[in-house]
């Protein structure tokens, strides 16, 4: 005999139904639990000022460090830019000098002085905002500094020691504003083709 319908639709629908009733006590249950003292809830506030305080002091301190680089180094791009200036007046000197049809003259010694007072000011400004020649010459090479351009024979200087300044570096308070290119000395190399002749001479003398 089949059951009554009506009864068996009721089970299913009471079946279906208690996932749902459970899930709904248990979050009831779950809310119970969480349900802080007095206390509790003044330590979780306390937590959460304690966080958020930190993160303002956080955040000043990069704004304090944002603002202070900024003034500091606020001109790097462009004091770095006015190098260029200190450079084509060196060139103006060297072209200068070396123009056969004006050595000796005395139009040449006065272009050569006004030249120099330029370039002088122009250092006397850079060094007012902080900005200094990196000293090269007779210096060991510190790829911090100096950038090298190239190798020369010297076994009067230690090896990696700079003699020649082809380009002056600069300094911007404690940032490298440009490298120096420099030429750093080496020792001199033994050529091997003047040994193996001089070692030829010695055995055509000696069979002689």
């Amino acid at each position: 005999m089949e059951k009554d319908p009506i009864l068996k639709t009721e089970k299913n629908n009471e079946n279906q139904e208690n996932p749902e009733i459970n899930k709904l006590k248990d979050n009831e249950e779950a809310k119970e639990e969480k349900i802080l003292t007095p206390e509790e809830k003044i330590k979780e506030l306390e937590d959460k000022l304690t966080r958020t305080l930190a993160e303002m002091e956080n955040q000043r301190r990069r704004y304090e460090k944002e603002k202070d680089e900024a003034f500091e180094y606020g001109g790097f791009s462009f004091a770095r830019e006015t190098l260029n200036l200190t450079d084509n007046l060196e060139r103006a000197k060297e072209s200068l000098k070396n123009d056969e049809s004006l050595k000796n003259s005395e139009s040449l010694k006065k272009t050569l002085e006004h030249i120099e007072i330029i370039h002088k000011d122009v250092l006397s400004i850079f060094k007012k905002n902080h900005i200094e020649p990196i000293n090269s010459i007779n210096k060991k090479l510190d790829p911090n500094y100096h950038q090298a351009m190239m190798e020369i024979e010297d076994n009067t200087k230690e090896p990696g020691t700079i003699i020649q300044e082809i380009q002056k570096g600069f300094l911007m308070k404690d940032r490298l504003l440009r490298p120096a290119l420099v030429g750093v000395s080496k020792k001199k190399e033994e050529k091997a083709t003047n040994d193996k002749e001089d070692k030829k001479d010695k055995e055509n003398n000696e069979k002689k």
